[in-house]
């Protein structure tokens, strides 16, 4: 018995209602699972026609895609050049050596030799270290009663304990956290943004030189960190090269800080707009790492990401073509409801919470581990140091990166509660 299976879309078939394109208007980037929860009911597996890629919602579908198609997808140098493209070769360079745009063999040789450098037992050594530097960043802010989570913690803390975990000056943090955000445009973005191209291959042009003399430094003094680790991994005799190690700790270094701000800044919202949820935390700080996974499965600080069908396949009843672009939306799944009961509803205590907001599979987040410490000691130490969580009147900005999830600002109070000062979430 054959299967019938519907021909590829066409633009003239697709509700343009469903395009992720929406993203762009400030009130759905606000609140994107309405959109998403259209997408995962009605066309689970849709054609946009605005952004010329599928559109994957369903828990099954976002793994199956996560595990089995292309992350290759970024354009080499020489496709640029014929594109006419040839002023952007220097992020092409940069991409194409890392291990998140790699297929195997060449991601897993990658992945191989950056594991020696970056083991959840190193990551763990860093713990005391992270809680110093939290508190440092608490101390700050206490006697004022108020604080700019983002600001205050959720920016600094990630960037301090990234450049300590590289092995470059501490007093360099703000600056790679400029860069940082210019390059997560390029990771986080589907939308055309040429105002924002000249500035992110600026941006990139001066990481490679502060990575490449960064090497210099190590080789004339070696201070160890994640650059002298990459440098002097080996297996077998094999080594990264030099524009590797430099294409490596550009990624590691923008994932390690956009991923962990969100996450910090995106938690202390959830929980101030659930709290029932923020109580049953305070009153138990054991709850804490299964808060942090359930922080991350309700607002996914990574939303969404792009994959290429490594061949003629068929996805969801729909035919999908070798090479045509995928997005695979996390956030949807991580609010399936056929894989977590309760999808919209925040559940500290929620078990076998397998969610995908690093990843599956192979390319599973690398910072995962070090994210995740980061996280569970910075709302320890909010809800030990801190009482009676506000938020301040005003509105919510999210950032404009689509894909990477976060405020601009999240302005609170931790003195005396104010009635009414917890916006409600419309969903």
């Amino acid at each position: 018995m054959t299967a019938h299976v519907q021909p590829v879309a066409t633009a003239s078939q697709a509700d343009p209602s469903l395009s992720l394109y929406h993203l762009l208007d400030p009130e759905v980037l606000a609140n994107p699972y309405p959109l998403f929860h259209r997408l995962r009911s009605e066309d689970p597996v849709h054609w946009d026609p605005f952004l010329h890629a599928w559109v994957v919602t369903r828990y099954s579908d976002v793994v199956k895609v996560l595990h089995h198609y292309s992350a290759a997808r970024t354009p080499t140098p020489e496709q640029l050049t014929d594109m006419g493209l040839a002023s952007l070769n220097p992020l092409a360079q940069v991409m194409v050596k890392q291990m998140l745009f790699l297929d195997p063999p060449a991601h897993t040789r990658i992945r191989s030799l950056a594991s020696h450098a970056f083991t959840p037992q190193r990551v763990e050594v860093l713990r005391g270290h992270i809680r110093d530097i939290t508190h440092s960043l608490l101390d700050k802010v206490e006697s004022q009663g108020r604080m700019d989570v983002i600001a205050d913690l959720a920016e600094p803390l990630p960037c301090i304990v990234t450049a300590e975990m590289l092995g470059v000056p501490v007093e360099d943090h703000q600056q790679l956290k400029i860069w940082s955000q210019d390059f997560a445009e390029m990771l986080g973005n589907f939308q055309h943004n040429p105002g924002r191209a000249s500035r992110v291959l600026k941006s990139t042009l001066a990481m490679t030189e502060y990575f490449r003399s960064a090497m210099h430094e190590q080789r004339l003094h070696p201070r160890g960190g994640l650059v002298s680790s990459l440098m002097n991994a080996e297996i077998d005799g094999d080594r990264f090269t030099e524009e590797e190690v430099i294409a490596n700790c550009i990624v590691t270094m923008v994932g390690g800080q956009e991923t962990t701000t969100n996450l910090i800044g995106n938690g202390v919202l959830a929980l101030l707009r659930n709290p029932d949820q923020l109580e049953k935390l305070r009153s138990d700080l054991s709850l804490i790492p299964s808060a942090v996974e359930e922080m991350l499965r309700y607002e996914s600080p990574s939303q969404h990401t792009a994959r290429l069908a490594p061949e003629d396949t068929i996805l969801g009843g729909k035919r999908i073509a070798k090479r045509q672009a995928v997005i695979a939306v996390m956030a949807a799944g991580n609010r399936d409801p056929e894989r977590f009961p309760e999808p919209d509803r925040l559940d500290i205590t929620r078990s076998n919470n397998g969610h995908l907001a690093f990843g599956w599979a192979a390319h599973f987040c690398f910072g995962a581990a070090l994210a995740r410490i980061e996280g569970q000691i910075a709302f320890e130490l909010m809800l030990r140091r801190f009482p009676n969580w506000t938020l301040e009147p005003g509105s919510l900005v999210w950032r404009t990166n689509l894909g990477l999830r976060g405020l601009t600002r999240l302005p609170i109070r931790f003195g005396e509660p104010e009635q009414d000062a917890i916006p409600a979430l419309q969903e």
